[in-house]
């Protein structure tokens, strides 16, 4: 198994809860024009994207999330210049913004992201690093051009838990990603990302899983009422404070809410078991 093909047992159907309302079918409808517009023209504007100063970027990237009807809260802060690895837990699509909001970086992105409509020519414009994790002989390949973005004074954003979960639990974060920040020198910046309504409650709403579509993702978030993304930038690990990755990922990983294997609660008991199985095998197959 591809060390970067982990899976994580949430799916649509199972996981994703439905809180949008028909009766807010105009405000959903211009929320969405207003998403895909701010797209087109973050891509009509990437000929000039080195250009552009990065406190731009920063509010372009909350104007965006913002635009989906989504209010954005950052807590901390993370060093504007200089190499620095930033690694987050993976729930949504809006996750890549809502970091950019942080600091404009290179993205280490699966090439599935190619295909995406829109966002995939986005992602791909702003000079992601895509990795084909069916190809396991690539990961030295990858690990050295993550390295050589750090070293050259870039930020590079990664998902080390290699797949979306719904955000009512989290994976494992993988540790070949943190191989590069060790082999430049860089520090590593966790970020928490989490998702909830107003009145408190995790929602799983803005939630990317499985077979689900990035138009039905949207779609979800537009005409749901009283999302909250929260970001919490935690504190910067030195560069040379952990001498291997197992320990240098173990330190990055935020703690999101119930460890994995709560999760099975929320699928069916075949859907649990497959899980139990699979996990043992990642475990297996951790570089």
């Amino acid at each position: 198994m591809s060390v970067w093909l982990p899976s994580a047992p949430c799916t649509p159907g199972a996981c994703v809860e439905r809180a949008g309302s028909l009766t807010a079918l105009p405000r959903a409808v211009l929320r969405f024009t207003a998403v895909v517009a701010l797209m087109l023209v973050a891509i009509a504007l990437l000929p000039v994207g080195g250009r552009i100063p990065a406190e731009w970027v920063r509010r372009f990237s909350r104007t965006l999330v913002r635009a989906a009807g989504v209010q954005v809260r950052i807590t901390g802060s993370a060093p504007s210049t200089g190499g620095v690895l930033l690694v987050a837990n993976h729930i949504s699509w809006m996750d890549i913004p809502l970091l950019a909001a942080v600091r404009p970086a290179r993205m280490l992105a699966k090439q599935e992201i190619r295909e995406w409509p829109v966002a995939g020519a986005l992602v791909a414009g702003a000079g992601a690093l895509f990795i084909d994790r069916d190809r396991l002989r690539a990961l030295p390949d990858t690990v050295g051009r993550i390295a050589g973005a750090l070293r050259e004074g870039a930020a590079v954003v990664a998902f080390p838990e290699g797949s979306t979960w719904c955000g009512r639990a989290q994976g494992r974060f993988r540790r070949a990603v943190f191989q590069a920040a060790l082999d430049a020198g860089a520090p590593v910046q966790p970020v928490r990302l989490h998702y909830r309504l107003e009145a408190g409650a995790a929602s799983t709403v803005p939630a990317y899983v499985g077979e689900d579509t990035l138009l039905a993702s949207l779609w979800r978030v537009v005409t749901t009422r009283g999302l909250v993304a929260e970001v919490d930038i935690r504190p910067l690990i030195p560069a040379g404070s952990h001498a291997d990755r197992r320990t240098l990922a173990r330190a990055a990983q935020p703690v999101t809410h119930e460890p994995a294997w709560t999760h099975a609660a929320l699928v069916s008991p075949e859907r649990a078991s497959q899980w139990s199985v699979s996990k043992w095998s990642l475990s297996r197959s951790t570089p």
